[in-house]
């Protein structure tokens, strides 16, 4: 249960200690003094959402701190284990929150998050609130309740593990169906581009050669005629090179007779005759090879066509032309492994699949069998609430289901089901849904039925209701009085209220009001002694004014309880 609340500058409360009493905690006050505060309060050390607007102005932080008492509850213990956090059946959660957006949480002295809070607070405390008869209003909480009560949630959760498996599988599959279209797009133009690189058989400084032969065959007439004239005055004209140089060598040799001195002078010119001679046979031999060939022209420009082609393509040149066929040829597998993956996946998928229906089935036929359950409790609880001849029916919205394929599209995380509760709260009238003709009187017994059979159900040893007497009052306020005493004998229950039929029926009574203290208004909670409790009954029965008339039927009232 809990114990202690401290409350240190939140709101409008500067500093607030609250120790509750096991069985029925009643909190009263005029409207606006903070009781609703409280609530929020608790709702942070729960792991609610915290804002720095909490904080009280003039302060830096706002510090909520709860003690625990839970001596007896092993799912507790075992959650505390599984956190790491010492725990000797109490525990206390301390929250602090800052202007600068600072969050500490700590149990029990460790440091903790939201996340472990988070679960923590479901199993210590259910707060209901006026704006809770709204989601009871709303078909798709209803679902939620039922799987509370039949104690399914545990089998919901791992329906909602199978469906996000299913769903990861079926996410990975179209990603592979994408990859699989994708590759082969990239498969057939890699192929396309291998093929049209291989089939130009390119060779490394082909172009180079082959501009060139262009250059060759383009100017072969011009570079013939340079040539011949150059064999001509070399070796065929009648004043040719050779034919000086023969004269000359004739001479020398003359000369040489008359002075030695002049022979290595006629060695370097027989030297230079037949190095000329030479020059002479290669002129004219190359001469005679010039190729004058315009089809070959035409091939080679073809080609050089095809080469400067395939560069603007794949590369600024033949050596980056080959290394890209090496990588796209890389790059290519077989239809056969593609075709591998995708049906592994599909397996993958197909085995999930089954579970997830066979998992959907089972949990849908538990729910039903539960349906049956909460409908009788819910009626008899409705019975005791003045709500005799109510009754309560959990409507199940029937699909056909003849085919896996429409089984399967049609479930969701917490499975096929689709519920919505229906109520007849006037014998003789037909079942309507709760959202169309429901009360707000009747929203708030339902409400408290339908905690009452869950307390039942969970482990959660507290409840706070937050104006749950919403709509109600007179005889009907005296009877959901009793039904909270009655509750508050299993769990500790702490309720808001302004009826006094229900405050007449605490085991504690607590006042939360306004005062000004330091030029600063604030708000107090302070236990009430029996004197106190009756004059504060009495304003409740009467308002402002509080006549002997009232005192009397408040000290009747207490006494009867």
């Amino acid at each position: 249960m809990l114990a202690h609340l401290n409350i240190s500058n939140f709101a409008i409360i500067s500093r607030l200690e609250i120790d509750f009493m096991p069985g029925l905690n009643i909190i009263s006050g005029e409207t606006g003094a903070g009781k609703s505060i409280i609530i929020n309060a608790v709702n942070l050390i729960l792991g609610g959402r915290a804002s720095a607007d909490l904080i009280r102005s003039g302060t830096d932080e706002a510090r909520v701190e709860a003690l625990f008492s839970f001596p007896d509850n092993a799912n507790l213990r075992e959650l505390m284990a599984e956190m790491g956090i010492p725990y000797e059946g109490e525990f206390l959660v301390k929250r602090t929150i800052s202007r600068e957006g600072r969050n500490r949480i700590s149990i029990n002295g460790s440091i903790a998050n939201l996340q472990m809070l988070g679960k923590l607070g479901m199993a210590m405390i259910s707060i209901s609130g006026q704006h809770e008869h709204q989601l009871l209003l709303r078909p798709e909480n209803h679902l939620y309740l039922l799987d509370e009560f039949g104690g399914l949630i545990p089998e919901r959760d791992a329906l909602t593990e199978a469906f996000n498996s299913y769903e990861s599988i079926k996410a990975r599959l179209n990603r592979l169906e994408k990859e699989i279209y994708e590759a082969r797009e990239r498969q057939d133009l890699a192929s396309f581009q291998v093929k049209e690189i291989e089939g130009a058989s390119l060779a490394e400084d082909e172009d180079t050669r082959l501009e060139e032969e262009k250059k060759r065959l383009r100017y072969a007439e011009s570079l013939r005629s340079t040539v011949n004239e150059s064999y001509q005055v070399l070796y065929e004209k009648e004043d040719a090179v050779i034919t000086g140089v023969a004269r000359c060598i004739k001479g020398i040799e003359k000369a040489v007779e008359l002075d030695g001195r002049l022979r290595p002078l006629m060695d370097i010119l027989s030297s230079a005759k037949a190095e000329l001679e030479e020059a002479g046979i290669e002129l004219r031999d190359f001469r005679d090879n010039i190729v004058d060939d315009p089809a070959r022209l035409e091939q080679v420009e073809e080609r050089i066509q095809t080469i400067n082609r395939l560069k603007r393509k794949y590369g600024p040149s033949i050596r980056d032309i080959i290394s890209l066929k090496e990588k796209l040829s890389g790059m290519l597998f077989s239809r056969e492994q593609m075709e591998a993956l995708r049906e592994e996946a599909e397996k993958d998928l197909k085995r999930q699949e089954e579970v997830l229906i066979s998992k959907a089935a089972g949990l849908s036929k538990k729910r039903k069998a539960v349906a049956e359950q909460i409908e009788k409790a819910m009626e008899a609880e409705l019975s005791l609430l003045d709500m005799k001849g109510t009754r309560f029916k959990v409507g199940f919205r029937e699909e056909a289901m003849d085919t896996p394929e429409v089984i399967i599209n049609s479930i969701r995380p917490e499975g096929y089901d689709r519920v919505e509760f229906l109520l007849s709260a006037n014998v003789g009238e037909d079942l309507r849904p709760l959202s169309r003709i429901a009360s707000g009187g009747e929203l708030s017994r339902i409400m408290l039925a339908l905690k009452t059979i869950l307390a039942r159900k969970t482990s959660v040893e507290t409840i706070i209701f937050d104006e749950i007497d919403s709509g109600i009052g007179g005889a009907t306020a005296e009877t959901v009085g009793e039904k909270l005493r009655s509750l508050s004998e299993f769990n500790q229950v702490l309720c808001i209220t302004h009826l006094p039929q229900i405050a007449g029926k605490g085991a504690a009574h607590f006042i939360v009001k306004k005062e000004v203290r330091d030029s600063r208004t604030q708000t107090v909670i302070m236990l009430l002694s029996p004197e106190q409790r009756v004059r504060e009954i009495a304003r409740l029965l009467g308002g402002k004014v509080i006549s002997e008339r009232a005192i009397a039927h408040a000290e009747e009232m207490l006494k009867g309880n």
